[in-house]
């Protein structure tokens, strides 16, 4: 396992708030120094000195950015942090990146109006709680579901295949752009879905008639076809809804559960080892005062959000072993699904990944390649000294909290796709 001491460059995709605010001196975004979108570029990995030379007469701007994290002290706080500080450092300050906390400006179901209007910059958002705004990239969480399913390494595999994919169906960023938005991750498959229950729930008849919280419609039919019953409900009213009774269990990511205290009335933890639920599509995107930005600026964010990839993996890996910790703490049991119940999750994951192909939403080809990725970024991955170390239920005592992910962010993004998309 990679135990290499996190680096301040090295983090996960924050997504990235824009909403242009010049600095007390400056003049306007288009003015004097650049030009609405215009003026001239650099190459990804050019010296600092070249970076510093071409924007040294370009004024200084302010972007709005709303993470996922809720504070500063939070666990996912480095999606957000960690963005800033690469675009701050490779911007030598003249971008200031204000991070906007909790969802302050623009909840989930008003985020992408807000980019699109220029109250938020740059945000992570969820494309896949609204299936008939983005249904392609909710057909790709859906294909998430054939991805490996473990805390560590199949969380890389899985972020790196999505992202790359995403970049790869055109429909898919049509669907960003056809709504005044510009995709910077256009698909970020963020945490692997757990069952945390009131009640263990790992047998086939732990799952009969369980009231079971879900995010996604294919999750809502993986539910139903386990014999429990799809809840749909908004995350916030998750531990009250437990609390009480309202419903059994939350088939959710494990960062969200520690973050908001859910093992304390819900501790126990099922989860799949040979498969994997489908994904809740997350993205980070800009709005179109991206665009209007000089075109060194535009590259300085869109590299920036690559490489924060590093500490967007990390706060939902450590979040991941946190999690284990707190189901254990609290008493739980935190024990793989049965084999038949892994077995019905895998089957009809690919039923569903057939009816998305078959709706259009896919295609064929589409599939091929996500499965082709998946092989090759486990090779990747592994090559790279991401290496699980134990099972899932012992996580919280083999994952080391020193592990840097700068290593997998760099990969990702030189050998990806997302660098044919880098603004020129």
């Amino acid at each position: 396992m990679k135990t290499r001491r996190a680096q301040a460059t090295g983090a996960l995709a924050a997504g990235t708030a824009l909403t242009l605010t010049l600095g007390a001196c400056a003049g306007s975004a288009g003015g004097g120094g650049g030009g609405e979108g215009g003026g001239d570029g650099f190459e990804y990995g050019a010296d600092q000195s070249e970076v510093d030379e071409l924007i040294k007469d370009l004024d200084p701007v302010t972007i709005k950015y709303q993470p996922s994290s809720a504070s500063a002290q939070s666990v996912m706080a480095p999606t957000g942090t960690v963005f800033k500080e690469i675009v701050e450092e490779r911007s030598g300050g003249k971008i200031t990146v204000e991070i906007v906390w909790g969802q302050a400006i623009a909840s989930y179901a008003e985020v992408h109006d807000a980019l699109a209007d220029g109250r938020v910059d740059v945000a992570y958002t969820l494309p896949g709680y609204f299936p008939d705004e983005f249904p392609v990239i909710d057909a790709i969480g859906t294909a998430m579901a054939d991805q490996p399913a473990s805390p560590f390494a199949g969380e890389l595999v899985t972020n790196a295949v999505g992202s790359d994919i995403a970049w790869q169906i055109p429909e898919a960023i049509e669907e960003y752009e056809s709504k005044g938005l510009v995709p910077l991750t256009p698909f970020a498959a963020s945490g692997g879905y757990y069952n945390v229950c009131a009640e263990p729930t790992s047998s086939a008849d732990d799952w009969k008639g369980r009231q079971i919280r879900i995010a996604s419609q294919a999750q809502a039919a993986q539910v139903t076809k386990l014999g429990g019953s799809p809840v749909s409900l908004p995350y916030p009213e998750t531990y009250e809804a437990l609390q009480r009774g309202t419903v059994d269990c939350t088939l959710g990511q494990l960062v969200p559960s520690a973050e908001s205290g859910i093992f304390d009335v819900a501790p126990n933890l099922g989860y799949t080892t040979d498969h994997s639920f489908s994904r809740t599509a997350g993205a980070y995107l800009a709005g179109q005062t991206f665009t209007e930005l000089p075109l060194a600026y535009q590259q300085i964010i869109f590299d920036s959000n690559a490489l924060a990839a590093s500490g967007g993996m990390k706060a939902v890996i450590d979040g991941n072993a946190d999690a284990i910790s707190q189901a254990k703490a609290a008493g739980g049991e935190v024990k793989p699904f049965d084999d038949d119940v892994q077995d019905n999750v895998g089957e009809y994951s690919q039923e569903l990944i057939k009816q998305a192909v078959t709706d259009g939403k896919l295609s064929q080809e589409n599939v091929d390649a996500i499965a082709e990725a998946t092989k090759r970024q486990q090779r990747a991955i592994e090559d790279l000294g991401y290496v699980d170390d134990g099972e899932t239920g012992d996580f919280d005592e083999w994952y080391n909290t020193d592990t840097d992910y700068t290593d997998f962010a760099k990969h990702n993004y030189e050998n990806g796709k997302a660098m044919e998309h880098r603004p020129s």
